[in-house]
């Protein structure tokens, strides 16, 4: 029998996953998805080391929590003795309160439940995922980490709005996201080049959800997301930065409700809504549509108008980094951004390439073997269980 970890990352419209033996080298056996719920959703696994791939079509009403229940029932039918032990699962939002890697007991997930307004495309299926976890696998330890904790402890002036301090106090502020891939790059920096890990660093993390982050000595110094993950850098079909008067001109003058307008930010606009074309880069790459330069175009230029603001931010710049999907893969996109970015000479660009799994399996591995010391049991109370209702979180800013 093989103990192991599994990395969950339930998403808007996926279930991704890997399975880590539980050990201190962390060898990678299966990395795997459900992809397209909601569409045309495709189970697709493959074993490390071999190749062994299986892709099946599931049905097409299967949800998040049904793509959860396939990926246990195969790594169980796999009967290779794999026991599962621990499963992380990439939160999205912390919140104010949440600033790192947490076990998952009923007060901390109705916490978890409490903010969803925050994150309304992804928490209610990161709590959907622990729940199906709960019912398959019973008092398994579960963990949650934070994209909102590399982000926590940024000054004030780079987490307030310039709004009155009462709906501040309320968490009306910028948390930041992404970071979990960015404690990545910051990770292999210390690793692989500890002096520039020491310098200015902005990361650009690059993908159907896009933001930049300005570290310095591999800390957070500010980052282009905000209070949600529609600000900052446009995206595949996010509109990133937006004149908030725009929206109250929709929702007032073109008549627009409310969520019509949430549906056209989140998941019309960006490079889909600016091409009318699709979201992804490769297919827009591939097309002679004038349409789809102008949204490369646009993507580029204000990706690289926003790396200044973050060089601005930290004082200077010594090194980019490109990370994710389009900033590891789109040698167009990286060179386009370059290109109006001549001007502020940075000394170095590098690639990192995204792990945010193997990121949260260290973490796990690190909060088990905390408890363990400490002597602490990391389950106690189910994460489905009743709980009453919390007292009012202080107004501590993070």
């Amino acid at each position: 029998m093989t103990d192991t970890i599994l990395v969950l990352n339930a998403g808007s419209s996926s279930v991704k996953f890997q399975l880590f033996e539980y050990s201190k080298e962390l060898p990678r056996l299966l990395v795997g998805s459900v992809v397209g719920i909601g569409t045309k959703p495709i189970l697709s696994i493959e074993r490390e080391g071999t190749d062994k791939k299986l892709k099946i079509e599931i049905p097409v009403h299967e949800t998040q929590k049904q793509g959860v229940q396939r990926i246990i029932d195969w790594i169980e039918d796999l009967k290779e003795g794999w026991v599962i032990k621990v499963v992380a699962h990439r939160f999205v939002h912390g919140g104010p309160e949440f600033f790192e890697p947490t076990f998952i007991n009923a007060e901390v997930f109705h916490k978890l439940k409490a903010i969803i307004p925050l994150a309304l495309l992804h928490q209610p299926h990161h709590l959907a995922a622990v729940s199906v976890i709960e019912k398959r696998l019973k008092n398994i330890p579960q963990i949650a980490c934070f994209d909102t904790a590399f982000h926590a402890h940024h000054a004030a002036k780079f987490t307030n709005f310039a709004i009155p301090q009462e709906m501040t106090d309320k968490g009306v502020r910028r948390y930041g996201f992404h970071g979990l891939s960015y404690a990545w790059s910051a990770q292999y920096l210390k690793k692989h080049h500890p002096d520039l890990a020491k310098g200015r660093v902005v990361v650009a993390h690059l993908g159907n959800g896009s933001s930049l982050c300005a570290m310095h000595n591999c800390k957070s110094v500010d980052t282009t997301m905000g209070m949600t993950v529609l600000d900052g850098l446009p995206m595949g079909t996010r509109c990133g930065h937006i004149d908030a008067g725009a929206v109250f001109y929709m929702i007032r003058e073109l008549k627009l409700s409310h969520s019509k307008v949430e549906e056209i930010l989140y998941k019309e606009s960006g490079l889909k809504g600016m091409s009318g074309i699709s979201n992804d880069v490769k297919t827009l790459q591939e097309s002679s549509d004038a349409r789809a330069e102008y949204a490369l175009d646009y993507f580029a230029h204000h990706t690289a108008k926003f790396i200044a603001s973050m060089a601005a931010s930290l004082g200077g710049i010594d090194a980019l980094v490109f990370t994710g999907g389009i900033g590891e893969n789109s040698v167009q996109m990286r060179e386009s951004i370059l290109g109006y970015l001549e001007f502020l000479k940075i000394p170095k660009v590098m690639i990192i390439n995204a792990n945010e799994e193997r990121y949260m399996a260290e973490q796990a591995l690190e909060c088990m073997s905390k408890a363990h010391v400490a002597g602490h049991e990391p389950h106690k109370k189910s994460p489905a269980a009743k709980h009453k209702k919390p007292a009012a979180h202080s107004k501590k800013s993070a």
